[in-house]
């Protein structure tokens, strides 16, 4: 399996955090309290300054984002991945602190936004990687620990062939001093099949 490891220092920040240190080959960052996304549904507002680090998405490739949970610990604390094409056409996908739990959590984005959520409250504390993979005009998003298998949470409209671009995101929208460990950062080769699960590399 080819896979190639994406430097932090390649992305560029959509809205820049409070700070963003490397350490050790990892990523810390801690975000803006009032960090967000969302598009008008339900709540009307709109919301785009939360903090994604984004590149280019190759077409025809996965990309991998691998966090640490243990600092989630207030309402909509969030961390994933983050698949850009334009402020109105994006995908955020990533574990989110609701209701005490940290949920599977995915919000697409085409003028719009909807969320789905999916309760996972024995990954509390663990390393958890999200991956998107396109396939054809969708986009495949799934989750796990480090020591679980990959579990599909979403399939979504994301029919774009240039000019999408992907990489970590984290928001805070209901406080101050977020801080998110990443621990990686890949492009590999893409799903070959919904029911076929990629393999796993650290």
């Amino acid at each position: 399996m080819t896979q190639k490891s994406i430097a932090w220092t390649t992305g560029t920040w959509t809205n820049h955090p409070v700070s963003s240190i490397e350490e050790d080959q990892f990523l810390k960052v801690e975000t803006r309290e009032g960090s967000d996304y969302w598009e008008k549904t339900l709540y009307g507002f709109e919301r785009s300054s939360g903090h994604s680090l984004l590149t280019d998405w190759e077409e025809g490739s996965a990309i991998e984002v691998t966090f640490q949970l243990g600092s989630f610990t207030e309402l909509y604390d969030q961390a994933g991945i983050m698949l850009y094409q334009g402020q109105q056409k994006w995908i955020k996908a990533g574990i989110e602190l609701n209701d005490g739990i940290p949920q599977l959590a995915v919000v697409v984005t085409d003028g719009y936004s909807d969320w789905s959520l999916a309760p996972v409250p024995d990954w509390v504390g663990k390393n958890v990687t999200i991956r998107a993979s396109q396939l054809q005009d969708a986009v495949i998003i799934r989750a796990r620990t480090e020591n679980q298998s990959w579990r599909t949470v979403r399939v979504a409209r994301f029919p774009y062939e240039t000019g999408q671009q992907a990489g970590p995101f984290a928001c805070a929208p209901t406080r101050a001093g977020f801080q998110v460990i990443f621990t990686r950062w890949v492009s590999t080769e893409p799903d070959r099949d919904i029911h076929v699960d990629p393999p796993f590399e650290e």
